[in-house]
């Protein structure tokens, strides 16, 4: 009240009604209350001018005046208040971007996690037939484009079957999940391992020839040897490029059926 009257409105003045409407903000006090509050100040005081001053005239130019403070000292109060509202505003609306993008990211994340689920096979961890077809294209398509050869090694274990039937299925698992990361681990970053279905697996190698990838052939067997002696496995490679190339269906075809040749001879055999 003394600042209101004192006559002087600098800078302190000012920044005593910011802070009086930080204060309000802070504590909860509504701006209803505050206007509520300041109307019967100001009824309050009308009454007591209309009793102190005679002349009519002077009594509206002061009463002019009243108003003229009262409304300049409102706004700062609720200059504050505006601020601190658009704060509040500024503030929300940079945890509701945040939160859309953690959102999106989290979304963008789990998309890819479903996506790399669907494309891979539980048991082996590899990539799935269909997943195997869309690589299958893209690689054929690259070495098309660049004019370099691609091979694709086609194998499966011998004798799964009986394996199963005389050791269970359990231990059949076992041996396509060690097999799975063999394949994960002894191949490179860029060529594609997958289970074709069954005891079959396929390795779709980039920029590969038969040379290379008999290379690849003989390395899985030594690490696939060392934990199942006992177990054979059958390779058939087959390559495309640089000059032509096959469709897919042609080079599995051919990859297939040289892993039959593989299979027709005892003991572990690569045929391209």
């Amino acid at each position: 009240m003394l600042d209101l009257f004192s006559g002087f409105t600098d800078i302190e003045y000012v920044n005593n009604r910011l802070r009086i409407g930080l204060v309000h903000k802070r504590i909860g006090v509504e701006p209803k209350l505050y206007l509520s509050a300041v109307k019967t100040l100001k009824d309050i005081i009308n009454k007591a001018l209309g009793r102190s001053i005679r002349d009519p005239a002077l009594l509206v130019k002061t009463c002019q005046a009243l108003d003229k403070l009262i409304c300049f000292d409102v706004t700062l109060v609720f200059d504050t208040d505006i601020r601190s509202l658009i704060s509040e505003i500024e503030t929300a609306k940079k945890r509701s971007e945040n939160y859309a993008k953690n959102l999106e990211f989290q979304v963008a994340e789990r998309t890819r996690q479903l996506k790399e689920l669907s494309d891979r096979d539980p048991l082996s961890n590899l990539f799935n037939q269909r997943a195997f077809r869309v690589a299958l294209r893209r690689e054929l398509a690259h070495a098309k484009r660049f004019s370099v050869p691609l091979a694709l090694i086609y194998s499966d274990v011998d004798n799964f079957k009986q394996l199963n039937d005389q050791q269970g299925h359990p231990f059949g698992d076992s041996v396509i999940k060690f097999l799975g990361d063999i394949l994960l681990q002894e191949v490179r970053e860029t060529d594609v391992p997958c289970r074709h279905g069954g005891d079959e697996f396929c390795i779709i190698l980039p920029e590969c020839d038969c040379d290379a990838a008999e290379v690849v052939c003989r390395k899985i067997m030594e690490v696939f040897s060392a934990k199942f002696p006992e177990i054979m496995l059958s390779f058939g490679i087959a390559q495309t490029g640089p000059t032509s190339l096959v469709e897919p269906d042609e080079l599995v075809k051919l990859a297939d059926e040289k892993m039959y040749q593989a299979k027709a001879e005892p003991g572990f055999q690569i045929k391209w």
